[in-house]
């Protein structure tokens, strides 16, 4: 197999075969991007591109149902739903009445939740979403069948004596003691490092920073995503080798994550992307941690590959709706190391304001 990659760069590497090539995929790219017909017929032959996707989006989706009925560390259902009361709480104008659509259900997730509290629920999770539903019954004073029934089963399950100090409030106008300027040096001095001390890295400063990581927005607060750490050097080395970006220097690698989006967190295929997108934002705010903490990191990205995806899911085991977002290699880095200038885009390339496909009011 490497020999046949190996002669196909090579033929590739030649100008005229080159120039025929990018002919040829530039005339069927133009032909299947015509409509959305002809782009179906076009990926009919390579299927297995997304497929993947497909097998793990609905995977996914069966792994949520079939969760309800377990006992779990963290309920999904239960957290989307108590952030949708959050939001209601805090409109403006509010609502005489609003969650009559859901807040049965919710409440429901919440009986399930404290039935499972022998040491497999995270008591934090708990209540919050007490905090807040004790807020939601208080807000709501016009009788409603609906929302009295479920304010009744409420009352029958509460497992804890109110606390009340997770739930919305007033955003006030807090100082950051980090200025502008000092966030924009952190920024530039994040550099993907793929140099590092030979030096075991702490465990605890990376739990500091995924602290910080876990602060980061998400969709309904479900956060559906999981850092799975390796620091056993065997370990660093057989995941570090899998992607190809971190070719030529994965040996130098003292730590590894892979940041994994859980699909098993949706109920429908609309909410597919969101993996991509908490995990991301999520991962950002990790690797600014890190650099606070005196540590480095290089994000090695994970192509949709169909071969690189089942060593993954192999050597991880990893379920089907389980779905490497990124890989990021975390170490303290080697002062010597060599990193990349990077030069950036200008804001005019970035940003456009009122500006629709270049028309402008």
């Amino acid at each position: 197999m490497e020999q046949i990659k190996g002669l196909i760069k090579w033929l590739l590497s030649i100008g005229p075969i080159r120039a025929v090539y990018n002919f040829v995929m530039r005339s069927l790219a133009k032909i299947g991007a015509s409509n959305r017909l002809t782009s179906t017929m076009y990926y009919i032959p390579s299927f297995l591109t997304f497929n993947r996707e497909q097998f793990a989006v609905l995977r996914g989706r069966r792994g949520y149902y079939n969760n309800l009925k377990k006992a779990r560390d963290s309920r999904v259902e239960l957290r989307r739903n108590i952030h949708r009361l959050e939001k209601g709480l805090l409109m403006r104008p509010r609502r005489d009445v609003f969650a009559k659509d859901y807040i049965g259900e919710t409440v429901e997730f919440y009986k399930a939740a404290t039935d499972d509290l022998a040491g497999r629920i995270d008591d934090s999770e708990i209540i919050w979403a007490q905090n807040v539903l004790s807020a939601y019954f208080t807000a709501i004073t016009l009788q409603d069948k609906v929302v009295d029934k479920a304010r009744t089963v409420f009352e029958e399950t509460l497992f804890k004596p109110d606390v009340s100090d997770k739930i919305p409030y007033e955003r006030g106008s807090p100082e950051s003691s980090v200025s502008y300027d000092d966030f924009l040096r952190l920024s530039e001095q994040r550099r993907s490092v793929r140099w590092f001390k030979q030096k075991k890295v702490p465990r605890k400063l990376v739990d500091q920073a995924l602290m910080v990581a876990r602060q980061s927005p998400s969709a309904c607060n479900r956060l559906p995503y999981e850092y799975k750490i390796f620091d056993d050097p065997e370990m660093v080395k057989r995941v570090a080798g899998l992607p190809f970006g971190a070719a030529g220097y994965r040996e130098n690698i003292p730590m590894i994550a892979v940041v994994v989006g859980k699909l098993d967190s949706y109920f429908s295929p609309r909410d597919r992307h969101n993996i991509y997108i908490d995990a991301s934002l999520s991962a950002m705010s990790f690797m600014y941690a890190l650099e606070t903490l005196g540590l480095a990191s290089s994000v090695i990205n994970w192509p949709d590959f169909e071969p690189l995806e089942r060593k993954m899911q192999k050597t991880l085991k990893l379920k089907t709706h389980e779905r490497p977002i990124m890989l990021l290699a975390i170490g303290f880095a080697d002062p010597k190391g060599k990193v990349a200038y990077s030069q950036k885009k200008d804001l005019k390339v970035l940003r456009s304001y009122n500006s629709i496909n270049g028309w402008r009011p």
